[in-house]
């Protein structure tokens, strides 16, 4: 694993070197950061995000590539479950009364008494963890509200290639069985395998949540057990809608349309979707016009358990709403249309009719039987007066489930059409064309990234932003608008984990702006808040709602855009996923810099590795001597220092303080003596712990001038600073840090979304230090540096004075979990045979 984990001769950038320093103890990242490539490694934080972004670039959570879940290895478990004779007992999702769930189902609720956890070769004498094949009746609702995730499961037995996707090959209860299963899901860009054991909670002899028919088979119940363990707790999956399942199952992106107010491009989309292999499907809400339970008899046995189907064939899917009663169930239309029950959408075709061009749309019903009896059904009228070579192109059949009708009619006798959108990777056919597709990762952080929607105007700008630029135009001939199609989807993260603690999903939304001429061709511009003042949005989400996510289509130009996605109020925490699938060729940027200072917002193009000089506008050379100082200052110097014209520590602490307490307008707490420390660290650089006469004098130039910012940001005049105001505060001095940067940043200096005077001091006082040993090391100015494991010691002994950097070594090897993106090693450095460091940072 060594040879795996050290990467010889690489360097480390500028930006991952400050997040190294700055690190993450003050500003945790979110569970989703260890749930998937970050909880492979035992070292968090900061240094696990950079190094899991590193991983992904490599193909890491792909289709193909699963990661595992909490780092369990399913093959390596299993072996030494077989070699030992033990059967597996899951440490991270323990049969116990938490993984049951935290109210309705916590461990003293009475539904969770007598509760036991039992494996299949407990409940049965041949347990199977398929019979047959996967079915629809495999899927039986047990005592949890989780029939959205049943719809979406029955669908996948209806596709046997994205069924093996999510329920891989080769498990049984047979062949070198050993109490392990696993199953692979899409979490938000990436695929998971989760490994678990088959214990599963039994009351009164029977399994309480989701088993099958048979009795005897498992693999319903125990992909059930994985998805209650990838989010948290089984009561985890009481309600939700069948999309956020089969997102789960698909990896791919789902819109829905009322067609009572249907684009009138409808179609278009339709056959586009269809082209691409996207999964289509219909339904009809509860509604009059039905037939009485008398006439049912006409239509031959309908299984009572097709509520919960959700039909996806190869093209096609369909997501059915929950079924309220049994009657519901089986009431009809007057043509045989049955209500609340899932269609699939399997083609979409003109033809010549009458001497003019008829559109009919094919709909599946997947019971086989019970047919649309109107026009151009089975029998109707209607086939006989088209072309016999038509009527065979469109493979009419009788009584197979499967039936034509016309467009305009469907439209009428429907209420909606969803259609999941795969991604490239989910698609068999090669020849089919498919969307471009690109994700990002994002936060909202309170007092830093959280703005809230365009009602919040003064924070609605520090939102995260992401650049997209459409290249192409659509290829259509029959529409002569110049426009680009693209799907923009924002999901958040990790809700229903975060209900044990009371919370549930946020009112999201996104607003898309055009980048203006003078921002064109930019990177990383992050545009502030008088822009968004001065122009309106181009296009946005349909509406702010509090689902796991909300896509919109969008049609503009060829252009430059930014995407703008929020929570609906300001100060909302959570991460998000921002996907874009777009027809054509297309290029997307996160901005995470603060790139403009001029008024004109002049702006710079930089090289994928950006120099020192990109990051800094102020010199980190203090170019003065002696001479340069005026007399008043030597005699005030003089005065403060005493007889060995030096001042200490200490010394400084009291002078500053003294200093502060006559601005009756800066509301401080006063200056720490470690803030002291750190400020004499930064200037003496003849390292006698002291500050001389010119040392003193250049850190009161910068005091004076770090005064005059924070005043300026001090927009009520309350005596601190809004952190919201932060970065553009940090960026006045000079500075231009990334969005994770600027939250941990605020995260460690402000208090109730305050900063005061000497938390904005200390803060500029250490970031000039990250800056000015960056630039020691980076000699070239090339934007990279390179260190080894013995420089590394220095630094975190320097770095620890300043309240900087805090390292506890408990061995000597630094693994590349830690390092492999942020501080690159030579394999000469490495002499020592070690597992882990125990690494926390403080900026």
């Amino acid at each position: 694993m060594l040879p795996h984990l050290i990467s010889v001769d690489k360097t480390v950038p500028l930006n991952n070197f400050c997040l190294f320093i700055a690190g993450s103890v003050h500003n945790p990242p979110p569970p989703s950061v260890f749930l998937s490539l970050s909880s492979m490694y035992p070292v968090g934080g900061i240094s696990a995000s950079i190094y899991a972004n590193r991983l992904r670039a490599e193909g890491m959570g792909s289709n193909d590539r699963a990661v595992p879940f909490w780092n369990q290895d399913y093959e390596a478990l299993k072996q030494q479950c077989v070699e030992s004779g033990c059967l597996f007992e899951d440490p991270c999702f323990p049969a116990e009364p938490p993984s049951l769930g935290f109210k309705e189902l916590a461990p003293h609720s009475s539904k969770t008494q007598g509760v036991e956890w039992q494996r299949p070769t407990e409940l049965t004498d041949d347990p199977q963890f398929i019979v047959g094949g996967a079915t629809r009746t495999d899927i039986c609702q047990g005592a949890l509200g989780d029939c959205w995730l049943l719809a979406a499961i029955a669908s996948l037995t209806l596709n046997e290639r994205l069924l093996h996707r999510v329920v891989p090959h080769g498990q049984s209860f047979q062949d070198d069985y050993a109490g392990i299963f696993h199953f692979q899901f899409w979490q938000f860009g990436e695929w998971v395998d989760v490994v678990i054991d088959d214990r599963l909670p039994v009351k009164d002899g029977e399994v309480m949540f989701v088993h099958s028919a048979e009795g005897n088979e498992f693999w319903s119940a125990l992909l059930e057990k994985a998805y209650a363990k990838l989010n948290g707790s089984y009561e985890a999956l009481s309600g939700g809608s069948t999309t956020e399942g089969f997102e789960d199952f698909t990896g791919g992106v789902s819109e829905m349309y009322e067609l009572r107010s249907a684009p009138r491009d409808l179609p278009k989309i339709i056959s586009k979707a269809l082209d691409r292999g996207s999964l289509l499907g219909c339904s009809i809400d509860v509604s009059a016009g039905m037939l009485p339970r008398s006439r049912l008899k006409l239509l031959g046995k309908i299984p009572n358990h097709f509520y919960l189907i959700s039909l996806m064939t190869q093209h096609s899917i369909f997501i059915s709403k929950q079924i309220t009663s049994a009657f519901d169930m089986e009431a009809v239309t007057f043509k045989k249309l049955v209500k609340g029950h899932a269609y699939s959408v399997t083609g979409l075709k003109e033809v010549n009719f009458r001497g003019r061009m008829e559109r009919l749309i094919r709909v599946r019903n997947p019971w086989g039987q019970v047919e649309w009896t109107g026009a151009w059904s089975d029998n109707s009228s209607e086939w006989n007066e088209i072309d016999p070579s038509e009527r065979e192109d469109l493979h009419l059949k009788m009584e197979d489930g499967e039936f034509w009708m016309s467009f305009n009619e469907f439209k009428k006798q429907f209420s909606r059409i969803e259609i999941c959108n795969l991604t490239p990777d989910a698609l068999s056919e090669d020849a089919l064309s498919h969307w471009n597709t690109m994700t990002y990762s994002g936060m909202w952080r309170r007092g830093s990234t959280a703005g809230g929607c365009r009602n919040h105007p003064n924070t609605f700008w520090i939102n995260p932003q992401f650049k997209i630029t459409l290249l192409e135009e659509d290829d259509d001939p029959e529409d002569d608008e110049v426009a680009c199609t693209f799907l923009v989807a924002l999901m958040q993260k990790d809700r229903r984990r975060y209900r044990r603690q009371g919370q549930d999903m946020h009112t999201i939304g996104f607003a898309v702006y055009e980048v203006r001429t003078e921002f064109k061709g930019c990177q990383n511009v992050h545009l502030k808040k008088n822009f968004f003042l001065n122009h309106s949005s181009c296009a946005r989400s349909e509406t702010f709602i509090n689902l796991r996510e909300v896509s919109t289509r969008l049609r503009l130009p060829p252009g430059e855009y930014l995407i703008v996605p929020s929570t609906f109020e300001p100060h909302k925490e959570a991460d998000f996923v921002l996907r874009v699938f777009t027809e054509k060729q297309s290029e997307t940027e996160y901005v995470s810099f603060l790139w403009f200072q001029r008024r004109f917002f002049a702006c710079k193009v930089f090289s994928k590795i950006p120099s020192i000089n990109q990051f800094i506008s102020v010199s980190l050379q203090d170019e003065i001597s002696e001479e340069d100082i005026d007399d008043s200052f030597k005699s005030m110097f003089a005065q403060l220092a005493g007889e060995d014209m030096e001042i200490s520590v200490h010394e400084l602490k009291t002078i500053l303080n003294r200093v502060v307490t006559r601005h009756k307008d800066l509301k401080t707490d006063g200056f720490s003596t470690v803030s002291c420390r750190t400020m004499v660290n930064l200037m003496d650089k003849d390292g006698t712990a002291h500050l001389g006469l010119v040392e003193f004098q250049i850190l009161w130039n910068k005091i004076r001038k770090w005064l005059v910012i924070f005043r300026q940001f001090d927009l009520d005049k309350s005596g601190a600073m809004s952190s919201y105001e932060m970065r553009l505060a940090v960026e006045a001095a000079g500075f231009k840090l990334n969005n994770k940067l600027n939250q941990i940043l605020v995260a460690r200096y402000a208090e109730n979304d305050m900063i005061n005077f000497d938390n904005f001091i200390c803060c500029l006082v250490k970031l000039e230090a990250m800056f000015r040993h960056f630039q020691q090391l980076d000699k070239e100015g090339s934007g990279v540096a390179e260190i080894n494991i013995t420089e590394v010691r220095v630094f975190s002994v320097f770095f620890k004075k300043m309240d900087v950097l805090v390292c506890s070594f408990d061995l000597i090897f630094i693994p590349a979990v830690a390092l492999r993106d942020n501080v690159w090693l030579k394999r000469d450095s490495l002499r020592t045979r070690a597992s882990r460091l125990s690494l926390s940072f403080a900026l």
